[in-house]
């Protein structure tokens, strides 16, 4: 059975494109392990746009975040840390997700 994710509409293109290749989600957003293959729909309206392969799942702090993950995101780090703080406030540990399209 395949298993489902969803990001926020406004990322579809950089992930179609391939300029978005992490997510970093809270630990019960991020229970996937190397090789799953996920069906990704738009949070907003749950329209499905896409599959991916996850590559690797690992734990990373908030204040770790650098300019590397905010490259793999397609955002600047400080975009970054105000969307990750937008999404889940105060949260300080998180999971990143890398992954592929398929």
């Amino acid at each position: 059975m395949m298993k489902d994710i969803t990001f926020y509409g406004r990322f579809e293109a950089d992930i179609l494109a391939g300029r978005k290749t992490i997510t970093l989600r809270e630990a019960s957003d991020a229970d996937f392990v190397a090789g799953d293959r996920v069906r990704v729909s738009r949070y907003e309206d749950n329209v499905f746009f896409c599959n991916i392969e996850i590559i690797d799942v690992t734990p990373v702090q908030f204040d770790e975040l650098n300019d590397a993950h905010a490259v793999q995101e397609n955002m600047t780090l400080p975009e970054l840390k105000q969307v990750i703080s937008e999404i889940y406030p105060g949260l300080k540990s998180l999971f990143m997700i890398e992954f592929r399209l398929v």
